[in-house]
């Protein structure tokens, strides 16, 4: 059970007219979001972070955004997160071979040099304690540059927020993100935790 319950997505008309964002993203609200909105001025700020961060239009793909998100909430452990992104990054052209080999992406072709480098990166900084170190420094600066890799970064400290906020939160898992877990990730040991 949530530790906060979600609103009704109309509680808030700003903050529902932002939220369509999502329905690009996920197909739907997030029950993070329509938690959040009990605070409509943090609900708003996070959408306009979202946005922002998640925005593809500086080289770093939205698939692979989503990606970076992915393994940094798997980092996390937290489940919410891991369903959320892997749904995200389905629906911005992951496909199935991407999704089920994932975690081979060091050494898979589905995966390009520059994609490792990120993951690498969102991983170790994903971590507590911080693991990141110049060799992964270097070999991210090989393919990105330095905006790219502030837009790689803002994925990681998004979904440090999100990652804290959900597991915290215990928040309610939607149906679609569930069954992304359920057909994609028990593989990977996912399941649904805490987040009924």
């Amino acid at each position: 059970m949530p530790l906060v319950s979600p609103l009704p997505p109309d509680h808030d008309a700003e903050v529902a007219e932002l939220a369509t964002f999502f329905n690009e993203t996920l197909g739907f609200c997030p029950n993070s979001v329509l938690t959040m909105q009990r605070r409509p001025a943090i609900a708003k700020a996070f959408i306009a972070l979202n946005m922002a961060v998640m925005d593809p239009g500086h080289g770093v793909s939205s698939e692979l955004k989503r990606w970076i998100g992915y393994v940094a909430s798997h980092t996390a452990g937290c489940r919410y997160c891991q369903a959320h992104t892997a749904l995200a990054a389905q629906r911005y052209g992951a496909t199935d071979d991407r999704i089920h080999h994932i975690w081979e992406y060091p050494a898979s072709p589905l995966f390009s040099a520059a994609e490792r480098a990120a993951l690498d990166f969102a991983i170790a900084a994903a971590s507590v304690p911080n693991a990141v170190t110049p060799t992964i420094q270097e070999r991210l600066r090989a393919h990105w540059d330095d905006g790219q890799i502030v837009e790689i970064l803002g994925v990681v400290a998004l979904f440090g927020y999100l990652n804290r906020w959900n597991d915290s939160m215990a928040t309610t898992l939607e149906e679609g993100a569930e069954a992304m877990g359920q057909t994609h990730l028990t593989g990977f040991g996912w399941n649904k935790g805490k987040h009924v």
